[in-house]
């Protein structure tokens, strides 16, 4: 059965290549996911772009694992040699859009999913989800639907990480910066020089050391990514705007290290959002045992996924490298996708069974 899954899952991941499902265009591979289940004779449900089914024989009564990943893409680069939307496969590499971010582990926890699904007796109810609009956050991703799901109590979230276990991910604030002095002429040195005023917040900036450290992901990191002042080349700028990137660990919430920032930065901060918290599991956990068990690595993670929107503890785990995400002549190897399968599997027997 688990040979039988991995070529379907394969000719599945070929076929989502081939449609662009760009974030917030993902009718047609949200149309493949619903026939993945039709196929198999397991009922689903659908809002808008997000796909989802549970076990065979769900059990109120029992605690929930959550297994998701995405099947929207970003737009390719200019940098692509080859056609972003045609699945083709050289030497073990399955070239596409999509390929390793993150259809590789898509398609992987479907096939797990349906290993387990008519399987009585478990210990956990499994919940499947296959979300839109993760890649830009949109308003109907994952969030819009976590009201209507079953209760979830611990998630495996698919991305690509070689198949080792992100035990942490670190957050994300951005932050627009306004340094704000008083316009003048600059023949004559009058005014107050608002770009003078941003080197000392954006000096704060690079050298303010949280003094919590995490563990897993280290220490709380803070750069300074755009900066905007001045029309004219005579007049002393009024206001400088420089716009912040932080990059946030599970020993602060985002709201704990933003207000630390409006304390100390000295010029005005409004963030975007303060809604991409980190988010961990514990190491005790028995997934985590688990993994650690069939001989898999953990690590904290520095990029973002749906695990921002999840409450509950979770982990990040998936075929492919995060490095080919968003490269150009996006891959997979066929190995890895195999391998990405038969470890969900293990991984989960050793958890739900």
């Amino acid at each position: 059965m688990i040979k039988e899954l991995t070529q379907k899952a394969t000719d599945l991941l070929k076929n989502l290549i081939e449609k662009q499902s760009f974030s917030g265009e993902e009718e047609e591979t949200a149309a493949m996911i619903q026939k993945w289940f039709e196929e198999r004779s397991i009922p689903f449900q659908h809002s808008d772009n997000n796909i989802w089914a549970v076990n065979q024989y769900f059990d109120e009564k029992k605690p929930t694992l959550l297994l998701n990943s995405h099947h929207d893409t970003v737009k390719p680069n200019r940098a692509y040699t080859r056609d972003p939307l045609k699945a083709e496969i050289t030497e073990g590499k399955l070239y596409g859009l999509g390929s390793n971010d993150a259809g590789g582990s898509l398609v992987s926890l479907l096939a797990a999913f349906t290993y387990f699904y008519d399987k009585k007796d478990l210990k956990y109810n499994l919940l499947m989800l296959a979300s839109a609009e993760e890649e830009n956050s949109g308003a109907k991703g994952i969030r819009s639907v976590l009201p209507k799901l079953p209760q979830v109590d611990f998630a495996v979230v698919g991305e690509p990480t070689s198949m080792q276990m992100a035990v942490a991910e670190k957050g994300l604030l951005v932050l627009d910066c306004y340094a704000k002095g008083k316009t003048g002429h600059a023949a004559h040195g009058t005014g107050k020089n608002a770009i003078y005023l941003a080197l000392e917040a954006i000096s704060w900036f690079k050298n303010y050391k949280f003094p919590e450290v995490s563990e897993t992901l280290g220490e709380v990191k803070m750069t300074v990514t755009q900066i905007d002042a001045g029309k004219q080349h005579n007049v002393i700028p009024s206001v400088c705007h420089f716009v912040v990137d932080v990059r946030t660990t599970d020993r602060y919430s985002n709201k704990e290290v933003l207000d630390i920032i409006k304390k100390n930065a000295g010029v005005e901060v409004k963030e975007r959002s303060l809604r991409h918290n980190s988010s961990s599991i514990s190491t005790d956990h028995p997934i985590v045992r688990a993994g650690k068990k069939l001989g898999i690595k953990t690590f904290g993670s520095p990029t973002m996924s749906d695990q921002t929107a999840l409450d509950c503890p979770s982990l990040k785990l998936g075929p492919g490298d995060t490095l080919r995400s968003h490269s150009a002549d996006e891959f997979i190897y066929l190995t890895e996708v195999e391998e990405g399968i038969k470890t969900y599997i293990k991984l989960l027997e050793k958890v739900v069974e």
